[in-house]
């Protein structure tokens, strides 16, 4: 399967720079049958249905991104941090990267320094710092905006870019779905007979990582650690016996059911562990029936995984006629709801 059978025009002024408020975002909902509807996110009361299980996404985004100067020099430096790899340890982006050659020693305050040590094939740099850095991160840190975003975050995104139900810091990127909710939309939600559960995906750098190569087989996906409770895998398991629908929000909520089940023989079951699932058309869903999802950018991983879900051509109508009608695209975009085919193309 090529790449080139997921692209599409998007005009760049599709892009959403800033969220609407939570619940007022706008919501297609692509109904089994073929017919659209036009909805608002907080018509979700009215789309789902008593006894479905809403199954989201808790990871807590972490203010990820810092600014260093090197020394000596004086040069400013960009740092993302991806992954803590030990006491004071992490791997992180750095750009402009020839400012954070192996040796260097870059400054993030008077009493915070890290010294580079080394360089992945994959881009990524060595970093160590000399105190742990996580309890200076809501001090020094800024919010991690996707780069298709263009401005610097400011302090609205640190209540914007989080969903409201965040617990468990460690994603370096929200799960966007999940941003349209607000604690009113969630209690309606209940009292309509909807159940909600909660499992944690860290989103990490590779919500950010384009698909380069011309095959859709030969991408390679970030690894990203998820985590399911007690009380999450019994809900599921319930609902699943129960022939309630799971719906999940989320792409990330998604890959974590499925790879459980997969590591489950069918089965989603409590732990922690890590995934690199690539869901593509063709794939076998054994868990999730309904997804709450924003709208992908071309060519992307989550736009291949939702045309696996619903149909790759059922999925490309729904983004032209999105964009024909003025939807807003990606992390604080607008939303669609859609049904899982039995069989997709």
């Amino acid at each position: 399967m090529l790449v080139s059978d997921f692209d599409f025009d998007l005009p760049s002024g599709r892009i959403a720079q800033r969220p609407a408020p939570r619940g007022e975002a706008r919501l297609l909902c692509l109904d089994r049958e073929g017919a659209d509807r036009h909805l608002k996110v907080r018509d979700l009361p009215a789309i789902l249905r008593p006894g479905d299980l809403l199954v989201v996404n808790d990871t807590r985004v972490i203010p990820a991104r810092l600014f260093a100067r090197r020394e000596p020099g004086g040069g400013r430096v960009e740092i993302l941090l991806v992954e803590r790899t030990g006491p004071g340890a992490w791997e992180a982006l750095a750009r402009p990267g020839r400012r954070a050659r192996p040796g260097t020693v870059l400054r993030f305050a008077a009493d915070l320094t890290a010294r580079v040590t080394g360089k992945r094939e994959d881009g990524r740099y060595r970093l160590e710092f000399d105190a742990e850095v996580e309890p200076r991160l809501e001090e020094l840190g800024h919010v991690p905006l996707p780069p298709y975003i263009d401005r610097p975050d400011g302090a609205e995104d640190r209540e914007t870019y989080q969903t409201v139900y965040a617990r468990a810091a460690g994603a370096i990127a929200a799960p966007t779905a999940g941003l349209h909710f607000s604690a009113e939309l969630l209690a309606e939600l209940r009292a309509r007979g909807v159940e909600l559960t909660a499992v944690t995906l860290h989103v990490g750098i590779g919500t950010f990582k384009p698909v380069t190569a011309p095959l859709v087989h030969e991408h390679v996906m970030e690894r990203e650690r998820y985590e399911i409770g007690a009380e999450a895998a019994r809900a599921i398991a319930a609902a699943r016996g129960e022939g309630r629908r799971v719906v999940a929000v989320g792409t990330t909520v998604v890959r974590t059911l499925e790879s459980a089940a997969a590591a489950g023989e069918g089965t989603v079951r409590a732990g922690a562990a890590e995934t690199r699932l690539f869901v593509t058309p063709g794939f076998r869903f054994q868990v999730v029936d309904a997804l709450l999802t924003n709208f992908h950018l071309p060519r992307s991983t989550l736009l291949m995984l939702v045309s696996a879900f619903a149909g790759r051509q059922r999925v490309l109508a729904a983004y032209g006629e999105a964009i024909a009608a003025g939807y807003r695209f990606y992390s604080y975009g607008d939303a669609m709801f859609a049904e899982r085919r039995v069989a997709s193309d």
